[in-house]
């Protein structure tokens, strides 16, 4: 059998396994998987502890005051006030960054462009463990040195900078491609009017380009908003500690007190924000990433 006979055979047999039909009805149950799992968490955040106990799946014992117990005994205030603040400067870092690289990579006629997008390609590749403990390292020997000889003191939460890094690969891969479909003519019209490259990009072709970084804002803001290795291993005072953190700590101390739906509840807290922003932005991240798909 020629090695062609061999390739036509392989992609007939897996071509017959991707049944359209199949596919469609597996990702549906998926997605109902998911939604039936937000509706009971959601569910048993309204329960108390003893109908959860006795009917996991039923709906008695209405209890609204799990929310206030766990956003008091987690200190969720302080807590919600220390994620908005690391994923929005988090956010406003990756987008000052990734966006010229992008755009640079995009529109770059020089032969290092393609091998400089398939090194951030790479770094998709590259899970957060792997440079977990140098940059640990890194990041508590330029906390004694600021404390010693530069500030006198440190905030730990700005080590977590590293949140930026490990989104830049995504970042710049996805804008890139979207870029690309941009067409060349906007560019050419912006210069017959006398704006210099610099000008071009910020008015006319971010402007332009504001449903890719809507996509990729979305993305990694629920990224960054549900990061928690990061913030417990380089955060060490709990005052600084951000929402999954303090779901952890709420975690060990709902279940000593067997208060099954204040847990619930602050699962509820912590991952509301987040789902509603995807279906509000599905649609636009949807188009993001299909327009940015298309060269």
């Amino acid at each position: 059998m020629t090695t062609k006979t061999q390739l036509r055979t392989v992609r007939r047999f897996f071509g017959d396994l991707a049944v359209p039909g199949v596919v469609k009805v597996l990702l549906w149950a998926v997605a109902a998987f998911n939604v039936l799992l937000l509706a009971w968490t959601f569910l048993s955040s309204t329960r108390t502890s003893r109908a959860l106990w006795s009917s996991p799946l039923g709906a008695d014992g209405l209890d609204l005051g799990g929310y206030a117990r766990a956003w008091h005994a987690a200190d969720f205030a302080g807590m919600l006030l220390n994620t908005v603040v690391v994923v929005g400067v988090s956010l406003v870092g990756i987008l000052l960054v990734a966006t010229p690289a992008a755009y640079m990579l995009a529109r770059s006629s020089r032969r290092s462009a393609a091998p400089t997008l398939t090194y951030f390609a790479a770094g998709l590749a590259l899970p957060v463990q792997a440079v977990l403990i140098p940059y640990q390292t890194l990041a508590s020997s330029v906390s004694q040195f600021m404390v010693d000889w530069v500030t006198g003191w440190w905030d730990d939460r700005i080590s977590l900078v590293v949140d930026v890094a490990m989104s830049l690969p995504f970042t710049v891969f996805v804008l890139t491609g979207y870029f690309r479909s941009l067409p060349a003519e906007l560019e050419e019209a912006a210069a017959l009017d006398g704006a210099g490259p610099v000008r071009t990009f910020w008015t006319v072709m971010v402007p332009v380009a504001r449903p890719g970084m809507t996509t990729v804002t979305v993305l990694n803001a629920i990224g960054l908003w549900n990061e928690f290795l990061l913030v417990s291993v380089m955060v060490h005072d709990p005052a600084k500690f951000t929402l999954p953190a303090a779901l952890n700590q709420l975690s060990s101390t709902m279940q000593y007190t067997s208060d099954w739906g204040g847990l619930f509840a602050g699962v509820t807290i912590l991952v509301a924000p987040m789902v509603a922003l995807f279906f509000w932005c599905g649609r636009r991240i949807m188009d993001g990433m299909t327009l940015g798909a298309t060269k």
